[in-house]
């Protein structure tokens, strides 16, 4: 997806991301340049299960799975069966 920096150097996330990742107004980022590419980071939520086409699935956050998390979407996968 491609975006431009205006020329007060704003750059707009597009709303399918932000509400793809449950960004709103007041959501504060991080930004910083990680081999050679700014990189924006969303604070941390916990994953979540939901329900999908296919059977439960892990929300795609950005944030990190738990083993937990795996069991839970395990269980629910098979439960779903």
């Amino acid at each position: 997806m491609h975006v431009s920096i205006d020329s007060a150097g704003r750059v707009v996330v597009p709303k399918q991301l932000r509400d793809e990742l449950g960004l709103t107004p007041a959501t504060p980022l991080e930004i910083e340049i990680v081999d050679g590419h700014l990189e924006l980071s969303a604070p941390h939520k916990p994953a979540k299960l939901i329900s999908g086409p296919h059977g439960p699935s892990i929300a795609a956050t950005g944030t990190p799975i738990t083993d937990k998390d795996v069991r839970a979407t395990l269980e629910a996968i098979r439960e779903h069966r």
